[in-house]
């Protein structure tokens, strides 16, 4: 199980992070990934000035964005994954 925390602090919600919520949710269904990644949101991941900061399973992963998703979640979903 991959574990997904996206922040939802007021730094990361000013910079999207509900848009990003949203994305994950659909990669995560468009893949049938619902049984392996584990999303939820999580308040401050202490990377404010860098956000949308995101945490997967224990890598934090800074300056997200709807343009930068899909080559995120390649990298560091579907390559754990070996999809």
């Amino acid at each position: 199980m991959i574990n997904v925390s996206v922040c939802i602090g007021s730094s990361c919600h000013l910079k999207g992070s509900y848009d990003i919520i949203n994305t994950f949710k659909a990669l995560i269904s468009e893949n049938h990934l619902e049984d392996k990644v584990e999303l939820a949101a999580a308040f401050c991941l202490g990377k404010c000035i860098d956000g949308v900061t995101i945490k997967v399973n224990n890598e934090l992963i800074t300056g997200v964005n709807t343009q930068n998703m899909h080559e995120i979640f390649e990298k560091h979903i579907l390559a754990s994954l070996n999809i």
